[in-house]
């Protein structure tokens, strides 16, 4: 009588539970998807293409650095000197401000850069960039910049290119067997931070 009596009151708690689970799911089911961002998050990798590389297992270089970064689009918009003024900290890219990550010590500048996870920001000008390797994460936009978080600053030429870019780019470019030289193009404009890679 006992077991018969116990068995009921389990079909009825399990009868209960499906009924607040399928519940759960139709509210789930119901709740609005974010939209797919205009501005596509984006990885680059130093050797290029090395996680593609380390699962085939033919990767002969070492990692040395990853950029994340989201890659708006200039959608026919004039964007330096006008989208974004001229002299102005800027995130380089949108939504949340693009991280790099060391994965070993890098020189750049002749300035030591520890193996980490940087921001990186840009004070562009008509002429050159002002290109900035800051210690605070997690962050959106250049809101809560702080200079004196920085870990590097340093003045890059600005090259014109002939072809325009629509979207951000950000490129490693090994040159050397231990040089390196990061690109960031967009528009019409291109600059490039050398980096020299420790053994």
């Amino acid at each position: 009588m006992n077991e018969l009596y116990l068995s009921k009151k389990m079909k009825v708690l399990f009868g209960l539970s499906l009924f607040v689970f399928l519940i759960a799911q139709k509210g789930v089911g119901q709740d609005k998807l974010p939209p797919i961002d205009k501005s596509p998050l984006d990885v680059s990798y130093c050797p290029s293409n090395y996680p593609l590389s380390k699962v085939q297992d033919n990767s002969s270089e070492t990692l040395v650095a990853r950029v994340i970064y989201s890659r708006p689009a200039t959608n026919g918009r004039k964007i330096f000197g006008a989208l974004l003024e001229y002299g102005k900290i800027w995130r380089i890219g949108a939504n949340e401000a693009t991280e790099i990550e060391f994965f070993k010590d890098v020189y750049i500048n002749k300035t030591k850069v520890k193996k980490g996870r940087y921001t990186l920001y840009a004070i562009p000008y008509e002429k050159k960039w002002t290109l900035i390797i800051n210690k605070e994460t997690d962050t959106w936009g250049a809101f809560i910049y702080n200079k004196q978080k920085d870990v590097l600053r340093m003045d890059l030429n600005l090259e014109t290119m002939s072809q325009p870019v629509e979207n951000l780019t950000i490129i490693f470019d090994k040159t050397k067997s231990n040089v390196i030289g990061m690109q960031v193009m967009w528009e019409n404009a291109k600059v490039i931070l050398p980096m020299l890679t420790t053994n």
